[in-house]
């Protein structure tokens, strides 16, 4: 039989998607929140060290699965099939709660200038560097929206932090042995070291209780869940409406739409693998920047033949994520005290303002790292097994720190996403096709702010360091971002500053597709934040579009 028709269609049950379905059902409508995975809860996740979401060798906890491959397109041009835990896929959890099951949890608001990148550094070469169509001062109340009902924790913010009128609802855990250490480091470089805002409970909070600093944390679900993301803070609120209906392990195959180009509703295989249509008054989008960007490759019309809001060749586009970069630092006395969640204590000091550079990253001691996380941080020279492999271990677990920070990409028009022309999923969808690479302006960046890790690993008494350096590969992982850019002019960009699409009066995209640079920072706070924007549009305009 048909399906009821609803006034909205939200597709991902993620960072964004969880944030809009419960500001349209608290707004009244009737809403239906399509994920294609499972709920988990703490109890499916095994305390494994090989297979979490943050090391993957032999699955990903939390999904996508083997149903689900990609296409990568190699340096010689060659494509390759590639499963979902292989490093070039830019894996994102598939679950209600998307990445934020199972994330490190850290909540950064960007800086003003990240959102005026081209206004601060000008044209650059090779990129499409450019300012958003809105400003941190529009998403200002919705960063403390976020803050306050999702719950963030933290303390003071140094004086490169940008303005906040109300401070976060809960304190810092307590500073750890690593994080003493370091502070005093950076405080005698003249740096401003403070603690990292987490989407994490550290007291009881909405009722829930604090984090018990379990070692198994960022990539394993909580099992105490203290660490807030949209599966047990706005979901749980859009289903008490009753105007939310939540269906899991749905896959949705394409947006429909009518002769006058309005989204009608979207096909989708449910639990049972059978295709349905579910009509709706409003489609939101929010299934992250790769696979929001091929749905609307796959949906093909004859008035979109090359795929909704694509008329100007858009459409997964500038594909960012983070170039990871920093240190790693030996001692010759105990540093880390084996307390999660480990990251605890950054530095903001060169996100901007660097010289002859564009943007740059934050620094923060690093997440609580397993044995296995620790083989792979041997220094340069040490063989990878063997006795003096196994001494290095024994010696040095504990022993010794890493700083690490997110460089912010520079937006480059080739790193794309397309869809496979002959490669198709479990369901016959065609499957995303990652292709491109960084900026080299992004491997200069990481270099300077490697070089300042070190620095600061020295200062706090490391007796050895070396760099961590990213390579020239495309990036994506769970930072991606950029695929659906934002912006006031249909011919370069995907949606407006609505996140509308251009071409399609009631269609809207709510994840990290929609930034057009993605700062030196975590995104998922500014996922979280324009999701409730965009949610809050929508609610008080839906009859109308």
């Amino acid at each position: 039989m048909p399906l009821k028709k609803l006034n909205a269609v939200v597709v991902g049950a993620g960072a964004g998607g969880g944030v809009v379905a419960k500001e349209l059902a608290c707004a009244g409508m009737s809403v239906v929140l399509l994920e294609r995975g499972k709920w988990h809860t703490a109890f499916d996740c095994r305390k494994d060290d090989l297979r979490n979401q943050r090391t993957s060798f032999l699955g990903c906890g939390f999904g996508p699965d083997e149903r689900n491959p990609r296409v990568a397109i190699s340096d010689d041009g060659r494509p390759r099939v590639i499963k979902p835990n292989h490093w070039a896929y830019s894996n994102n959890a598939a679950c209600v709660g998307g990445g934020t099951f199972s994330y490190g949890a850290m909540a950064w608001r960007f800086m003003p200038q990240d959102f005026r990148m081209r206004s601060t550094y000008g044209t650059v070469e090779a990129s499409t560097l450019d300012d958003w169509p809105i400003s941190y001062e529009d998403l200002e109340p919705y960063y403390e929206k976020a803050e306050w009902e999702i719950g963030v924790s933290g303390g003071a913010e140094p004086p490169q932090k940008p303005p906040r009128k109300k401070p976060l609802p809960m304190p810092p855990l307590p500073d750890s042995k690593e994080h003493v250490l370091l502070g005093a480091a950076a405080k005698r470089l003249g740096l401003h070291p403070f603690h990292i805002p987490m989407l994490r409970n550290t007291v009881p909070y909405n009722g829930r209780g604090g984090c018990m600093r379990c070692r198994w944390c960022v990539g394993f679900a909580c099992e105490v869940d203290a660490k807030n993301g949209t599966h047990n803070t706005v979901i749980p609120r859009a289903l008490a409406t009753g105007n939310c209906e939540l269906r899991t392990n749905c896959v949705v195959k394409e947006v429909l739409t009518n002769g006058k180009g309005r989204a009608t509703g979207v096909a989708y295989f449910d639990q049972h693998n059978h295709l349905r249509e579910q009509p709706a008054d409003v489609v939101v989008i929010a299934g992250s920047a790769v696979e929001s960007a091929r749905l609307l490759l796959n949906s093909r019309s004859l008035l979109f033949p090359n795929g909704i809001g694509n008329r100007y060749d858009w459409v997964g586009r500038n594909l960012q994520g983070h170039a990871y970069t920093g240190a790693m630092g030996l001692f010759n006395f105990e540093v880390f005290d084996d307390l999660g969640p480990g990251a605890s204590i950054a530095i903001c000091d060169y996100n901007h303002g660097n010289p002859g550079l564009v943007g740059g990253a934050l620094l923060c001691n690093e997440f609580i790292r397993l044995p296995i996380h620790f083989a792979g941080m041997s220094p340069p020279g040490l063989p990878r097994w063997g006795n003096e492999h196994k001494d290095y271990m024994r010696k040095y677990y504990r022993r010794s720190s890493v700083v690490m920070g997110p460089v912010q990409e520079l937006p480059v028009f080739e790193a794309r996403v397309q869809v496979d022309p002959t490669v198709g999923d479990f369901w016959g969808i065609p499957v995303a096709r990652l292709s491109g690479h960084r900026h080299p302006s992004d491997i200069v960046t990481a270099k300077y702010i490697a070089d300042k890790a070190e620095r600061w690993l020295k200062e706090a008494g490391a007796i050895r360091t070396w760099p961590r350096l990213p390579g020239s590969e495309l990036s994506g992982g769970q930072h991606q971002a950029g695929t659906c850019r934002m912006g006031n002019d249909p011919q370069t960009s995907v949606v407006d500053r609505n996140c509308r699409v251009h071409d399609v009066e009631n269609l809207f995209i709510a994840d990290g597709s929609v930034h057009v640079t993605n700062g030196g920072f975590n995104p998922v706070l500014t996922i979280m934040a324009n999701a409730y924007r965009v949610g809050e549009h929508i609610a008080q305009n839906w009859k109308s579009v």
